[in-house]
């Protein structure tokens, strides 16, 4: 769905004081602009406050003007803040190896605009998924990922995102660990998803883990990544539910269901800008009205 003309939002985070709320409020009501949602939360644990406001700017003030005019009530509370335009698609590059289920879900979202993003490359370590990325008019990119050529690989995939001016990655099941040095310099840009329910069950086969102990939940985490493995700040998760009766191979089917829907909203939430870090952990804000609408209904 297209977004309304001048419908902004801003993202801010800043230290716990009273009277932000407030002074955000007025200051987009003296700019001419209506407050159309907002949440905000004031973290007593950590001393810092998150607040997201979307808005539609009713007398034509326009995104550069309003930037500018914020700067001092910004500076004024230490303000780390981001204003920008609802309706701009981010640049995002997938990742993926073997598993295309979360591939194909989000090619598929993306195409419908259920996920209003700009896919602007497809990397993998293997070339089972060339034909269906390319038959998307989207560029695919193999690197071949070894021991003995992992930074050439990875300076490639840096490269590929310089190039594409990426502003998010997605591991749509890329089953190798980036180095220390591309987590730092993508932090905060980098979601996975995890096929458990983080932090249980561990390791390279979860499913068959969680069907030794009998469990009756199994579930996906969607988490950023950081350069310890599998414990970057979680940003969504989901269960289902199992029985007795079920294989170690009915977990699989059903696991990657919830690991495609998890890890879409995962990008869902960051993308619209609801995702701030707090900490080791994340303050995830509820969806905006009509931003799960997408161009293609039905």
């Amino acid at each position: 769905m297209t977004q309304s003309p001048n419908r902004f939002a801003l993202r801010v985070t800043c230290p716990s004081v009273r009277g932000v709320t407030a002074e955000i409020a007025t200051f987009l009501s003296a700019h001419g602009c209506n407050i159309q949602d907002s949440a905000q939360f004031d973290d007593e644990t950590t001393g810092r406050y998150f607040m997201r406001v979307s808005f539609r700017s009713d007398e034509g003030m326009g995104l550069a003007e309003l930037r500018s005019a914020f700067v001092p009530l910004a500076e004024k509370y230490q303000m780390q803040q981001e204003m920008f335009d609802e309706g701009t698609k981010r640049k995002v590059v997938l990742m993926v190896s073997r598993f295309g289920h979360c591939l194909n879900d989000l090619l598929y979202r993306w195409k419908i605009g259920a996920l209003p993003i700009d896919v602007v490359a497809v990397i993998s370590n293997h070339m089972e998924y060339q034909k269906v990325v390319v038959n998307h008019d989207i560029p695919f990119h193999c690197i071949k990922v070894t021991k003995e050529n992992k930074a050439q690989a990875e300076a490639e995939q840096m490269r590929i995102l310089r190039e594409t001016g990426a502003e998010l990655v997605v591991l749509a099941r890329y089953m190798q660990v980036l180095s220390d040095e591309m987590c730092r310099v993508m932090s905060g840009r980098i979601i996975n998803i995890h096929h458990s329910f983080l932090p249980s069950f561990k390791g390279a086969n979860p499913y068959k883990q969680a069907y030794e102990r009998g469990v009756k939940l199994i579930g996906a985490t969607s988490h950023y990544v950081t350069a310890d493995l599998d414990e970057g700040p979680i940003i969504e998760q989901d269960t289902v539910r199992v029985t007795h009766a079920q294989s170690p191979d009915d977990y699989v089917s059903l696991g990657r269901d919830v690991e495609a829907n998890v890890l879409a909203r995962a990008i869902h939430a960051h993308i619209h800008g609801r995702v701030f870090l707090n900490g080791g952990k994340t303050v995830v804000f509820p969806a905006s009205p009509g931003s799960f609408a997408s161009e293609r209904m039905g």
